[in-house]
């Protein structure tokens, strides 16, 4: 399905495009290409964030994306995934590695990539990039587009439904890292927690100070299982990969998880889905396609390209029916924020 768009800066010659947190295993980074049909001319090559393919969560969504265009749009296709603890040089490197490899259009999954995408696109200003989740200037360029979701409003949705369903009147929230991409999501579920119910406790851990709190589901564990310990019955992770951890603490514990980025009631292991009772949906396969549509379609992007909830960048899930009973609430908190009636915090 095909969304309307918001533009947060200049958009050059932007055809229509649609619409999260985060990175399962480490890898070396090698690529991976799978070969097109006829048909174009484009090679589009994913740099994941930490994780990769198969982390259920934000990269994943990202590799829905690409295994479309491949399929539909006959584009060629290559992947790579960045390293634990790696810097930003090392990063612009597997980005040039890619050029070096054909690809036309780059996208990279991730914030992590923001001044390797400047560095590398300053110098091939014939490639087309793109970066997921990251509008700074230091991945600026004419021939980057910046995709960019608001997270906080989907949180919110997912925060109302974690104080309609607690009957502890306490919940909790695990992101990966402390950034102002993450803080988006806590500020979100807080605001939506407390619109129904201002007592509500809300607990809030981090899990690392770099990449790896995405991608770490023993210490997703270990944090969900004190929130459960102390009373929280439904924990909202933004930390990837490591959501897993959290989804098997709840399991455990006999309580609830949101999931984060994907509809992870589908996506996470079979044995812990029954416990999840929403998740914030981020569309990045829709954003990754419709950005690879748009360059073989001839359209050079750039600027900041941000999908919100009215343009149905974000949303939350209902999987498994365990929000049925309250979705008409939820669907007036939604229209609440796409009438802007109420302006949902980022921080």
């Amino acid at each position: 399905m095909r969304h309307s768009l918001i533009k947060a800066a200049a958009v050059s010659s932007v055809a229509a495009l649609s619409l999260a947190a985060c990175g399962g295993s480490d890898s070396t980074g090698d690529s991976t290409s799978a070969e097109g049909g006829s048909g174009s001319d484009v090679k589009a090559c994913l740099a994941y964030d930490v994780g990769g393919r198969g982390d259920q969560s934000f990269n994943d969504s990202a590799a829905k994306g690409l295994d479309k265009a491949k399929d539909e749009l006959k584009v060629e296709t290559a992947e790579v995934e960045a390293s634990q603890g790696e810097n930003d040089a090392a990063r612009e490197d597997r980005l040039n590695q890619l050029i070096e490899s054909g690809c036309t259009d780059i996208i990279a999954v991730g914030y992590i990539y923001a001044k390797a995408v400047g560095g590398a696109a300053k110098e091939n200003s014939d490639i087309q990039f793109a970066i997921i989740d990251d509008a700074s200037e230091d991945s600026a360029g004419e021939n980057v587009a910046q995709l960019t979701f608001a997270e906080e409003q989907g949180s919110y949705l997912v925060g109302a439904a974690a104080a309609l369903k607690s009957k502890s009147n306490k919940v909790g929230f695990i992101g990966g890292v402390d950034v102002p991409l993450i803080n988006k999501f806590q500020a979100g579920f807080e605001a939506g927690a407390k619109a129904v119910n201002p007592d509500i406790e809300v607990s809030t851990k981090y899990l690392a100070e770099d990449g790896s709190g995405f991608a770490d589901p023993a210490k997703g564990q270990t944090a969900a299982e004190g929130m459960y310990d102390n009373g929280a019955d439904v924990v909202y992770h933004a930390a990837g990969g490591s959501g897993s951890g959290v989804f098997k603490a709840a399991k455990a514990a006999k309580k609830m998880a949101i999931g984060v980025d994907s509809d992870q009631a589908l996506t996470a292991e079979e044995d812990v889905r029954d416990v999840i009772l929403t998740s914030m949906v981020k569309n990045v396969d829709v954003a990754v396609f419709d950005h690879i549509k748009a360059v073989t379609e001839g359209d050079m992007q750039s600027g900041n390209i941000i999908f919100d909830l009215k343009a149905g960048g974000v949303d939350y899930s209902t999987t498994g029916g365990k929000v049925d009973d309250i979705k008409d609430k939820l669907d007036g908190y939604k229209q609440e924020i796409v009438d802007g009636k109420v302006t949902v915090p980022t921080k």
